[in-house]
C-alpha cells in the first residue's frame, strides 16, 4: 500500500486529524492501549458496537468513560447487577400523578455512548434489552417505538476469569458486538509509566483535563465517508472464503456466519478509512479478522478441553487461505 492510494480532500484528512487528537485526549488519562481504542474508533465508524473484556484492574471502565469524554457525547454508564431489571436500561412506563396517565420514562439507554459496566453479572432478562436498541437503535415500548440518538455506542465490559455470579452472554447477544476487544495486563515499563502518573497526582475519577476533540456533526460524516469506502470482487471473494475456511476448520462448531462476514467487512472499511485508503484491501481485511470473529466461533468441547483457542484458530484460517493479489 502506497501513500498515492490515499483518500484525498481537506474535509476527510480534517476528520482524520480530528480523530488522532481523539487518541490524544484519552492518552491523557490510559497508557499503553492504543489498540482498544482503535478498537472503539472503528465500532464507532462502522456503526457497530464493542465488547471490552480483561481482568479486573487493567482500565477497562476508564477507557470507555475517557474514550466518551474525548469525543464529546452524551454518555451513561449503566452497572450491570443480578437485581438490574429490564427497564432499568430501556426505560418503563410511570404513572404520572399530574396529568393522570402513564408516561414514558427514557432510561439510560438513550444516550450516545452506553457504558453497560460488566455486562455478564445481569440475568439475561436484563441483558436482551439491549438486544433492539443495539441492532435497530430503537426502543419499543407499549406499542410505541422510540429511535435512539445518533451516534450511538454501546460499549460493554466484562471480566473472562470470574464466572460466580455471572451469566454467559448467549450467541445472539454476542453477534450485536462488530468487536471484542481484549485488554491485557501492561508490561513492566507501562505499568510503570501508570504507577508514574498516579504518583503525580492522576485520578481516575476526574477527567477534567481530557477535552472533546470531536464535534457529533463530524463523526456523522466520518461514517458515511467509511461507508463510500469500496471493496473489490476479489476482496469480497476473500471475505468469504475465510469463513468459510473457520467452517470447515476440524476443530469448530460453529463458524463465522453470513453476519460475521458483514460485520468483517463494515470494520476492514473504517479501519481502511483511517488509514486514507479509498477502497479496503487485504491487508485490513486480515488486521480485523480477530476482533470482529473471535465472540462469533464456537469451539468443539473436545476442542476446548485440549486448550485450543479462538483467536489459534483465526490465525490458522488466515495462513491457509489464499489472498487475492
Amino acid at each position: 500500500m502506497t501513500d498515492s492510494a490515499q483518500t484525498p480532500g481537506p474535509d476527510a484528512d480534517r476528520l482524520r486529524e480530528a480523530i488522532a487528537r481523539v487518541r490524544g485526549e484519552v492518552a491523557k488519562a490510559v497508557v499503553g492501549q492504543d489498540g482498544a481504542v482503535s478498537g472503539l474508533l472503528i465500532a464507532l465508524l462502522a456503526r457497530g458496537h464493542a465488547l471490552v473484556e480483561g481482568v479486573p484492574g487493567v482500565a477497562k471502565t476508564l477507557l470507555v468513560r475517557s474514550f466518551a469524554r474525548a469525543l464529546g457525547l452524551d454518555t451513561a454508564r449503566v452497572q450491570f447487577t443480578p437485581d438490574l431489571m429490564p427497564g432499568d436500561v430501556s426505560g418503563s412506563l410511570v404513572y404520572d400523578a399530574t396529568a393522570g396517565e402513564f408516561a414514558f420514562r427514557p432510561g439510560p439507554v438513550f444516550t450516545n455512548v452506553l457504558l453497560a459496566d460488566e455486562i455478564n453479572r445481569t440475568p439475561p432478562k436484563t441483558q436482551s434489552a439491549l438486544l433492539e436498541a443495539m441492532e435497530e437503535r430503537q426502543v419499543s415500548s407499549d406499542g410505541v417505538t422510540r429511535a435512539l440518538p445518533e451516534p450511538f455506542l454501546v460499549a460493554a465490559t466484562q471480566n473472562p476469569v470470574e464466572h460466580e455470579g455471572t451469566y454467559s452472554l448467549p450467541e445472539a447477544q454476542l453477534d450485536r458486538f462488530l468487536l471484542k476487544l481484549t485488554i491485557s495486563v501492561p508490561d513492566r515499563d507501562t505499568e510503570i509509566g501508570v504507577l508514574r502518573r498516579h504518583a503525580e497526582g492522576f485520578s481516575p475519577r476526574h477527567l477534567e483535563a481530557i477535552e472533546p476533540a470531536l464535534a457529533p456533526a463530524d463523526i456523522l460524516a466520518a461514517q458515511s465517508a467509511v461507508d463510500a469506502v469500496s471493496a473489490t470482487a476479489d476482496v469480497l471473494a476473500y471475505i468469504v472464503d475465510l469463513a468459510r475456511a473457520t467452517r470447515d476448520a476440524p476443530s469448530v462448531e460453529l463458524g463465522a456466519s453470513p453476519r460475521a462476514a458483514t460485520a468483517l467487512l463494515a470494520a476492514a472499511k473504517a479501519w481502511a478509512w483511517l488509514g486514507g485508503y479509498p477502497a479496503i484491501t487485504p491487508d485490513h481485511v486480515q488486521a480485523m479478522v480477530v476482533p470482529v470473529w473471535r465472540h462469533r466461533i464456537q469451539l468443539r468441547p473436545d476442542a476446548e478441553i485440549e486448550g485450543v483457542s479462538v483467536d489459534a484458530v483465526l490465525r490458522s484460517a488466515l495462513a491457509q487461505t489464499p489472498v487475492p493479489r
